[in-house]
């Protein structure tokens, strides 16, 4: 489809099976569909996702609370994505979703209604964990140059930092001196590739572990 126009008959003809009656260009509205004894229904139409379509519909809710809109079904690799994440946010606005495909197929979504997501207790505990873990503040300005400051990365630096004071050491006792209680495992997974194994239970600093510790230097200062 290349013009919106080409969205309306395939809309209006869901609606007309359902008993309404449908009007295009009605004041502001793109669709304007009416049942007797009930709130009238309002269809944005758009070819595409945009924070203008939803701004359009967000304005139609003070008419109704039945506010729909209306685009071509994205198509191609990120199509699946686009679709859930705007399924998602119509959902949070209380605004109804129907998408047309290529063919003039028409798909309901989702439909207008109340918000009420169910909180995810795992997700939640994950964060308040990192949160504890994490020490100080080090993505107060945003990510640095080279990314964010995890938990993690703040145990991988306490144990590069002390591998780079006293040279190769064992692994339990690098977790004694920094406190990282899992530092054999952190250097055994070496997934930021900063420690060579010497032999089994002891690791040094790589090369690569030198250069993090002048990268992260101020991600390091938060720690020390």
């Amino acid at each position: 489809m290349e013009r919106e126009q080409d969205l309306y008959p395939p809309v209006k003809a869901l609606l007309e099976r359902q008993g309404y009656t449908v009007k295009g260009e009605v004041g502001a509205a793109d669709i304007v569909a009416v049942r007797k004894g009930e709130e009238p229904v309002i269809v944005e139409l758009k070819l595409r996702f945009s924070l203008a379509l939803f701004h359009q519909a967000i304005t139609r809710l003070k008419v109704t609370d039945l506010v729909y809109i209306a685009v071509c079904k994205p198509k191609g690799r990120t199509a699946r994505r686009a679709l859930k994440d705007n399924l998602a946010l119509c959902r949070r606005l209380g605004l109804g979703l129907i998408t047309v495909r290529g063919d003039s197929a028409v798909e309901v979504q989702c439909d207008p209604g109340p918000y009420a997501p169910r909180k995810n207790k795992a997700k939640a505990g994950r964060l308040l964990r990192e949160f504890e873990r994490l020490e100080g503040d080090p993505n107060a300005g945003g990510a640095t140059r080279h990314g964010i400051v995890t938990a993690y990365r703040q145990d991988a630096l306490k144990c590069a930092a002390h591998l780079a004071e006293w040279g190769a050491t064992k692994g339990a006792d690098v977790a004694k001196a920094t406190g990282v209680l899992e530092a054999t495992r952190l250097m055994r997974d070496n997934h930021y590739g900063w420690f060579d194994k010497i032999e089994k239970g002891v690791y040094g600093l790589s090369s690569a572990g030198q250069e993090g510790l002048k990268h992260w230097a101020y991600s390091w200062e938060q720690v020390d």
